[in-house]
């Protein structure tokens, strides 16, 4: 059993219910209420089960009704509790390992298209010659269009050694591109480190999975030896970043603090737990800016909401996704899982970021003019825990020319100011400023 803070930022959900050209027989036989019995639930449901295991068309499978009915249940709490099949729970716990068998690309909908974002360094897809901005339109022969986000995932990862079909849609290149990809075992690193000009440390989290605390302690002494001068400040950039395992968040934000509340949790209004700062921590000493953005998630919300509660950086960017509760992950007979939401967590300050997100000590509102991409948060999401509490707080100051429509860089430039990247640019200029003032 583990605790999971993460998001799923796309939901795409389609009902039908058709009534065409054809007779609808209604049969209301024993319809008593039994509304005061606490077996009623249980009965009305081995009543559905027996009407269709005996009145259904064609004959139906018994395990595939009752996983059905155990998805719907969870499904209908919220929207990141899920039942997991075998197979499901599998490739979950793959990805929150960091580990997975597939062709090494990282993907999102674009223009309501799925298109590759980055191939991952080493990656099958990276030597094959598949590119950022390379749109989707096929997997092993099946269109992509209209296909969920984690379908398309799936279709894509397999094991080792196995092949994949990928046609590909180029911008500036008439024909669609046909890729063979072999499968290889994927390794995502979740920490990306870079020293900057002045000193500067950049750090970039792409995810908390198993090993982020320790991928960071590694980071820290790589940094501390590329220069025999001291680190002057900390950039920590958790833009589009997720969430994921909230043990790894609470050990990376207690190498930014030396002492205080990282975060509380409550189930059911009683506080279960508080977590610590320890004293001692690799960057707990030097200034600090923390970039977010409106796909900044869960985990990542909760490190920035403590490092700014506890005034130990500025935060930079736009409003955070919105998603302040904890997923508990329970293992179930045969192999299949249940991500059940157990828990609300909070600020140090009592502050609940569930569906309102962590406001930036500087808003970055995208420049008059750049195309934006329709943004979904957490108060966007069918069935979302309510929020508590007042969002406000005092004014920001807003500076405009990033944001949503700033480009975040891949290859980090040793200045930022000379890169496109308007967001990492000011957080560089504002981590300067204040590492003077500490002189």
């Amino acid at each position: 059993m583990g605790h999971l803070a993460g998001t799923w930022l796309r939901r795409i959900g389609l009902t039908a219910v058709a009534f065409a050209g054809g007779a609808v027989s209604s049969h209301l036989a024993g319809a008593t209420s039994q509304t005061q019995s606490p077996y009623a639930p249980i009965e009305q449901l081995a009543r559905a089960l027996a009407l269709v295991e005996n009145q259904y068309v064609e004959p139906a499978q018994r395990n595939k009704l009752i996983e059905g009915a155990v998805k719907g249940m969870v499904a209908e709490l919220d929207p990141h509790s899920a039942f997991m099949t075998a197979e499901e729970f599998s490739q979950f716990q793959e990805e929150t390992g960091g580990r997975f068998g597939g062709v090494g690309v990282e993907v999102d909908y674009r223009n309501e298209t799925p298109t590759v974002i980055a191939p991952i360094e080493g990656s099958p897809a990276e030597r094959a010659g598949i590119r950022s901005g390379d749109q989707i339109v096929a997997i092993d022969g099946k269109p992509t269009r209209g296909e969920r986000l984690d379908k398309l995932i799936t279709l894509m990862r397999g094991p080792a050694g196995s092949k994949v079909r990928v046609l590909i849609r180029r911008p500036g290149v008439t024909e669609p591109l046909n890729f063979e990809l072999k499968r290889e075992e994927i390794r995502v690193t979740s920490v990306v480190a870079k020293r900057m000009e002045h000193d500067v440390a950049y750090i970039r989290l792409k995810q908390f999975q198993e090993g982020t605390h320790e991928e960071l302690l590694q980071a820290a002494g790589k940094l501390r030896a590329a220069s025999k001068s001291p680190l002057a400040g900390v950039i920590l950039d958790m833009r589009n970043n997720p969430g994921g395992l909230v043990d790894e968040a609470e050990g990376v934000a207690d190498e930014f603090l030396g002492s205080g509340t990282i975060y509380s949790t409550r189930h059911r209004n009683v506080v279960v737990d508080e977590a610590r700062a320890t004293p001692g921590g690799a960057f707990s000493s030097l200034p600090i800016v923390v970039l977010v953005n409106e796909y900044s998630a869960s985990s990542s919300e909760l490190v920035a909401g403590a490092l700014q509660d506890n005034k130990r950086a500025t935060v930079i960017g736009t409003t955070t996704f919105g998603k302040g509760s904890v997923q508990t992950i329970y293992e179930l007979p045969g192999g299949a899982g249940m991500r059940l939401t157990t828990m609300r967590y909070y600020t140090p300050s009592g502050r609940s970021i569930q569906a309102q997100g962590v406001q930036p000590d500087v808003v970055v509102q995208a420049a008059k003019g750049d195309k934006l991409a329709e943004v979904m948060r957490e108060s966007d999401l069918e069935g979302h825990l309510a929020p508590e509490g007042a969002s406000g707080g005092k004014p920001r100051p807003v500076l405009v020319g990033g944001g949503e429509g700033s480009e975040i860089s891949r290859d980090v430039p040793a200045d930022p100011r000379k890169g496109k990247d308007f967001v990492l640019s000011l957080g560089y200029e504002t981590l300067l400023k204040e590492a003077r003032k500490g002189r």
